[in-house]
């Protein structure tokens, strides 16, 4: 396991400067290939994790994610502490907290009960709760279509819980697990929210090799309190198990973040934040695979919140932005 992680630091620096070298990521088309190369990605962690759930419990598959995801960025982090002055420290302690590490154990435990489908529908609130945070907190002022967008959104929410909920003998149990994921999304949004207004003028490499140190410890000491090691070696699966876990880690967390903030670099924060759209159809895709139970109504529902979300991101600025307008 240890020889496996070594090389996922070396890999991680040869993606690293592929995506800033040789994409060529001021031409349109490129940008519009990454963004959905990162659709595919982040679409794809739900049935990883639950890949991961069929061996190891929800608090280790947690803590596999984020402590691995650490060291795949570790070759970043002695430079990024020379750089990032000391007052934005405990901000970059928020979007460890925030952005990565409470998530992580949410998304895990709903999953237990969730479907790796339904869990990606759920994960589309985000943007809906990063306006509503960046007004309660930062003061934002959102025009009446944005507001809309946020109303919208939540009947989306509403209509896929209830419904989610009725699919399960247990639906009061169902839409407590919907409320993980839930709350995973509002932290999500805390954590936007921290590095749009608190974290602007710092590098977003920084940022995230940061992030990540800052959990690294908690991290660390949790991977073997919930015994890895010993269900690594114990169950007769876990090595098959423990793949689908790395390649959630190293491309699903740290390698897409890194080519998420260098989309964000090379085009705007508006167009790598479409990608919020394409995610909960590649997690669609992957469920209808995995043959689970999915119907109609939850799919107009998922549509109903990224209708939501389209509204809360469509302005004329967003529109020449995205290339859409005349």
């Amino acid at each position: 396991m240890f020889k496996i992680l070594s090389n996922i630091r070396i890999n991680t620096i040869t993606f690293v400067a592929l995506f800033r070298y040789n994409m060529g990521f001021q031409s349109k088309l490129s940008q519009w290939m990454i963004l959905f190369l990162l659709a595919f990605i982040w679409g794809s962690s739900f049935i990883l994790m639950k890949r991961g759930l069929e061996v190891y419990n929800y608090w280790q598959v947690a803590v596999i994610r984020m402590f691995v995801a650490f060291l795949a960025l570790l070759p970043f982090v002695f430079k990024a502490i020379k750089r990032v002055p000391k007052d934005k420290w405990l901000y970059i302690l928020g979007v460890g907290l925030f952005g990565n590490g409470i998530p992580a154990f949410l998304f895990t435990k709903a999953q237990t009960e969730l479907s790796s489908s339904l869990t990606g529908m759920l994960n589309s609130l985000v943007p809906i709760f990063t306006l509503i945070i960046g007004f309660l907190i930062f003061h934002t002022r959102p025009n009446f279509t944005k507001i809309a967008g946020v109303f919208l959104g939540f009947i989306g929410a509403a209509g896929l819980i209830y419904f989610s909920g009725e699919n399960s003998s247990d639906t009061s149990g169902n839409i407590l697990y919907t409320l993980y994921v839930i709350a995973a999304t509002v932290c999500y949004a805390i954590s936007l929210n921290i590095i749009k207004y608190r974290l602007s003028s710092v590098n977003s490499m920084d940022i995230t090799a940061l992030a990540f140190t800052s959990i690294a410890l908690p991290m660390a000491i949790l991977f073997f309190y919930f015994k890895v090691p010993q269900t690594t070696l114990e169950h007769p699966q876990a090595i098959q198990a423990l793949y689908y876990l790395l390649i959630l880690s190293v491309i699903g967390t740290a390698f897409a973040v890194i080519i998420f903030n260098v989309l964000i670099k090379h085009s705007s924060a508006l167009f790598a934040s479409s990608v919020t759209y394409i995610i909960p159809i590649v997690a669609l895709f992957w469920g209808i695979i995995d043959n689970e139970s999915i119907n109609v109504i939850q799919i107009l529902f998922m549509f109903i919140i990224l209708s939501g979300v389209y509204l809360i991101n469509t302005t004329k600025q967003n529109n020449k932005e995205l290339g859409l307008s005349k």
